[in-house]
């Protein structure tokens, strides 16, 4: 088991990570989420992808809402 400490996590297995912290953030802004899916994310993402991932969305939220107001008004 020590042999994989310290190996480096291919390109493919590191997006695949980030596609499923967007995901996973996705669902969050929802509020709905199994709880088997939570354990399966708890074990396969970066917590820093979730960070960057839930800022963009925050971000991209408030200019869709400041862009439908403008809209509007």
């Amino acid at each position: 088991m020590s042999e994989n400490i310290g190996q480096e996590v291919p390109p493919l297995a590191r997006e695949r990570s980030f596609l499923r912290s967007v995901k996973t953030v996705a669902w969050a802004f929802l509020g709905l989420r199994k709880r088997t899916e939570y354990q399966r994310d708890l074990e396969s993402i970066n917590p820093l992808h979730v960070i960057a991932v839930g800022i963009l969305g925050f971000l991209l939220l408030i200019l869709s809402l400041v862009a439908l107001v403008h809209w509007v008004v």
